[in-house]
């Protein structure tokens, strides 16, 4: 049954903005169909689960709102970041490098990790310290590196545990997985359980602060120019990256949570988005092509009668 117009179009916003593409299959996602293994995460992973899932897409601005608070990444994004002019464009792109890593087979997930390493060797500059000294930073630098790959699988897990479902092996076995990125890119000992992320994170708390780049970051993110069709649920989404933060890095941020029921709207939100997407995502679609044509190729079991 074809789609009404109204309801092709608002699908054709969502997906543009999260791949690019307002079909959903730019390049690199048919791209991953093709490959010669099941890659580093599989089918029946919490990777894979959590990934997968709409919660995702709260966790992308929650782990944007987290990055601003260290002064060495928001100098690398006021200073050498598009999102300004291009704020779908550096979306896409942070999208194309989750789901490659998550669902291509090894190959792809490396270069696409390698490609991501080479952009950061080009980020560099400096920024002024709380005391006043100048500080160089690199978006290499191994603790830039780990401090991102944290707040990312920090959003990724969080948000899930929100608004999502039950994580096969739980939380742990979540952030046991997704070492394997934090490996990829650089950081020599992720975190390993959910206790270890939340330590990792709560260490870099002398370090965090918030200033006139972090408040100019998170207005914007507030409100980027999305359109009519997706600023509406957009603001949805990011109150409920907001309400679900903890505490402490709530109020470093600067923000309140919603007086209004952020969690339950989101919900609510993610699920529509849901009823528009389809149950399975056209990543997830290709990889299964991938994953079919790889388990034909494998010779048949030896008969017992042979």
């Amino acid at each position: 049954m074809a789609r009404p117009a109204l309801v092709t179009r608002a699908r054709g916003r969502i997906l543009t903005m999260f791949s690019g593409d307002p079909n959903g299959t730019p390049d690199w996602v048919t791209a991953l169909e093709t490959g010669d293994d099941a890659g580093y995460f599989g089918p029946g992973s919490a990777v894979w689960e959590v990934h997968s899932g709409l919660p995702t897409v709260v966790a992308g601005i929650r782990a944007l709102l987290m990055q601003t608070l260290h002064p060495g990444a928001m100098a690398g994004v006021h200073d050498h970041s598009r999102y300004r002019e291009d704020p779908l464009g550096r979306l896409a792109g942070t999208v194309r490098w989750v789901l490659t890593t998550t669902f291509a087979d090894r190959a792809q997930a490396e270069a696409a990790c390698a490609w991501v390493s080479r952009l950061h060797h080009r980020v560099t500059g400096d920024y002024l310290g709380a005391d006043g000294t100048t500080i160089a930073y690199s978006a290499s630098d191994p603790d830039l590196v780990a401090w991102v790959h944290c707040v990312f699988a920090d959003a990724f897990i969080g948000s899930h545990e929100t608004w999502g479902g039950d994580v096969p092996g739980g939380s742990d076995q979540y952030v046991r997985e997704w070492a394997i990125a934090g490996e990829l890119m650089g950081m020599p000992a992720p975190p390993r359980s959910r206790a270890e992320l939340d330590a990792a994170i709560a260490a870099y708390l002398p370090v965090l602060r918030r200033d006139e780049r972090v408040d100019e970051a998170v207005r914007w993110l507030r409100r980027p120019p999305l359109g009519a069709g997706v600023g509406p649920a957009y603001r949805v989404l990011f109150a409920g990256a907001v309400a679900s933060l903890p505490d402490q890095y709530r109020e470093l941020l600067g923000l309140k949570r919603p007086r209004w029921p952020a969690i339950a709207l989101t919900g609510f939100a993610l699920a529509v988005m849901g009823r528009l997407l389809g149950s399975e995502s056209s990543s997830l679609a290709y990889t299964r092509r991938r994953l079919e044509r790889l388990a034909a190729q494998q010779p048949a079991a030896p008969s017992r009668d042979a």
